[in-house]
This record gives C-alpha cells, structure tokens and sequence, in this order.
C-alpha cells in the first residue's frame, strides 16, 4: 500500500505530462526555450564580465539501431499473422517511415538539435552583452562525439556572426576527456550494484495486466501477445521512439501518443527511467554516493577557469559541450534546486527529484560572473536552462552569491577521496 500512495503523490510530474506530454521523454525532451523568465537585475555597479558554462548536445537521432528496428520487427510479425489493431497498423507505418530516415545518422545531431544551440547562444550573447564587447576571447571545447562538437560549432558560429572580433579557439580531444566526460569505474560498479532496486520498481509498476492493458491497443490477440511479444522490452523501446520524434522536423504534427501511451503510462515510464537516472547520478546511498561525485573533475576546472579568468581582468567564457549523463550528475554535485537529494526510496522520489527539469536535449548551465569597479568582491549567478538556479549555501542577494563562498562549497564537494 506504501508504494500505490507514493506512485500516485507524484502530482508535480503527472500535472506536467498532462500539461505536456512531450516532458515525459525525459532527456528526449526538446528544449523548453519558450516563455523563458526574465532574468533579475545585478546589484547596482556589477557588471557580467565571464562565461563559465558545460552544455548537453542538442536534440538527436537515436542510438542504437534496435531503437528503430526492434518496434518495426514486433509490428511486423504481427501484422504478417493478421494480429494487429487499426492503430497498430498505423504505427508500423510511421515507425518504418522513422526507421528509413535514421537510416545511416544513429546518434547525430537533428535539425532540431542544431536550432537550440544556435537560439541559446543568440540568448546568451544578448542576455550578458557586456562579456562579448571587443575581442573577448572564447575558449570551447567538446567531447569527442560529433553532435557535441556541431552543437559547439553552431553556438560559436552564432556568436561569431553576433561580434567577429571575438576570438575563438576550438577543440574536441581525448586530452580533456578526463573532466568532460569522465568515466568511473568505481561509480560503474556502484550503479550496478544498485540495480536491484529499479528492477524491482518496474515489477512493481509494470504488471502484467498494465502490460497487457497497453499491447491490447496496437495487438488484437492477448494470447498471441504472450506467445510471441516481450510486452515490457517492445512498450518501452516505442515509447523511447515515440518520445523522441519531437527532435525532427520531419515528423512535425504526427500524434503516436494518442491511442498508444496515455498520460498515465507516460508517467510510469518516467518514473521508472527517473529512478535508473537518480542510480546513475544522484546523491544517493543506493550508489554509495558516487553517482554525482564522479563528475569532480569537472567542477573543479569550472574554479579553475573562473579563477583564470578573473586574474585576467578581462572579459572572455569558457563553452563545454557533451552529455545529459554530465550535467546530470554536475548538478546533484553542486546540489543546485535540491538536486543533490539523499533517498533510498525509489517510490517516492519523484516527489523530491525530477530529472526532465535539468537535463532535455540542449541542456546547458551558465555560471555568470560580475564584478563591481572598486571592490574585489566578485558575484556569481547561475542558470540552469536559463533559469534562475539555487544552491545550497547562504547568501545575501539571492539569486547571486559571493564567489568566495560558491568556490568553497564547490572545492569542498569536488575533494578525492
């Protein structure tokens, strides 16, 4: 009875999918740059002088060639032995139509993807002017993956087209690859160790009669169903391609929620890739606390360059690009908007902890530094999708802080072992 009441308390998560569906896809949700929040004023005489920023690529193909070609391959067995739906039928047709267009662009950068970065650095090059005057210098960096490194290139052509005096240095090397997307193998372990817990949230969300309930609209044969269809694998594998058609162009106006995933089922499916999420990247025991700390290296080069850049005295950002398995786990490290929550109650952690907030596709924090002529007294507010962010220490000019104190908070969760 515990777990019912804490899957239906997740209120906040169910009124967005209801509001918009297109949330419950998680990290395939298209970024949400409309009805963005003016930003508040800077205390008076500071001015924004540095960038320190890591961003996810954006929207994308997906990954593996099965995300295509498994639901086409259970549709069709189906449709050869006479055991589909009307709307099932409807299905096969646009997922053979999605899996012809992914054809030979697994994992790439969508039309879609490229358009975020380019209105995120418009917005970022006219929110902080004052950071871009001249010949600032912009350092940008990527993993080696091609989406990051066109989505680094279509925000430095957009902010090169916006001042051409900027000067830009590039790069995308294994070199950097031990803070830009790090791999740890004492984290890896953890989270595997920690798989038991989200196998058991999916016995307990996913029964066979929900199962059941959802294959009976694309399936006209229950047995047949249970004879020849992995019900869990092929729900779950279409719902990720159903969830990520908002990533092209191409598939503008084609509804595959109607009639095949209701609110409800969009939820669960969240909740249950919200639980393996907060295994891979939260502050949890569950993980032995290493899913965020993993990411250390990374916060402790965002206050190296901040520290770079204002003994510098003068103006210049420093642009990461990589992956929502990044800013994730960053973001449970800093512990911005409470992300570093600490449960090991799966049941009822959507109710504290919401991973379609910080990481859709496009995904980015900005760490915007000011100074004031006169006082060594440097500010610093945070973005998180350009969003007013929080963090867990105190300061006396919200949404700012004083950098000295943010540098410590950071030093202390980004210490070795």
């Amino acid at each position: 009875m515990l777990f019912v009441l804490g899957i239906q308390a997740q209120n906040v998560a169910r009124e967005a999918f209801e509001e918009d569906i297109h949330r419950s896809a998680n990290n395939y949700y298209a970024y949400p740059d409309k009805n963005l929040p003016a930003l508040t004023p800077a205390p008076e005489g500071y001015e924004p002088f540095f960038i320190n920023h890591y961003g996810r690529h954006g929207s994308r193909w997906l990954i593996a060639p099965t995300d295509y070609t498994y639901p086409v391959e259970q549709l069709t067995k189906g449709e050869r032995n006479g055991k589909l739906t009307k709307r099932g039928k409807e299905v096969l047709d646009v997922c053979l139509m999605m899996l012809d267009a992914s054809d030979g662009r697994l994992g790439e950068l969508s039309d879609i993807g490229a358009e975020q970065h380019q209105g995120i650095a418009k917005r970022m090059y006219e929110n902080f002017p004052q950071v871009w005057v001249g010949d600032a210098k912009v350092d940008a960096k990527s993993t080696v993956v091609i989406r990051c490194i066109l989505s680094m290139l279509n925000e430095v052509e957009t902010l090169k087209s916006m001042n051409p005096s900027l000067r830009f240095t590039t790069d995308a090397s294994e070199h950097d690859m031990y803070y830009m997307n790090y791999r740890d193998t004492v984290a890896i372990a953890a989270q595997k160790a920690a798989r038991p817990a989200t196998d058991e949230l999916k016995a307990k969300i996913f029964t066979p009669k929900k199962l059941e309930k959802m294959t009976s609209r694309l399936f006209n044969d229950k047995q047949f169903v249970r004879d020849s269809i992995d019900s869990f694998k092929f729900e779950y594998i279409l719902f990720d391609l159903v969830s990520n058609m908002q990533s092209h162009h191409a598939f503008d106006g084609i509804d595959l929620y109607t009639g095949v995933f209701t609110v409800d089922d969009a939820t669960d499916f969240w909740t249950y890739n919200n639980a393996r999420w907060y295994i891979y990247s939260g502050n949890t025991s569950l993980n032995s606390h290493t899913g965020a700390r993993a990411h250390r290296h990374l916060l402790r080069n965002f206050v190296e360059e901040a520290d770079k850049a204002i003994l510098s005295g003068t103006n210049s950002a420093t642009l990461r690009f990589g992956h929502e398995s990044v800013v994730l786990p960053l973001v449970c490290l800093m512990g911005l908007n409470g992300m570093d929550y600490d449960t090991s109650d799966l049941t009822t952690l959507a109710d504290h902890w919401r991973s379609y907030e910080v990481f859709p596709m496009a995904a980015n924090l900005q760490m915007i530094f000011y100074r004031k002529p006169g006082s060594d007294d440097i500010l610093v507010k945070i973005l998180l999708n350009e969003h007013e962010a929080t963090l867990p220490i105190a300061t006396d000019c919200a949404p700012y802080y004083h950098w000295l104190d943010v540098r410590q908070h950071f030093l202390t969760r980004a210490v070795e072992n």
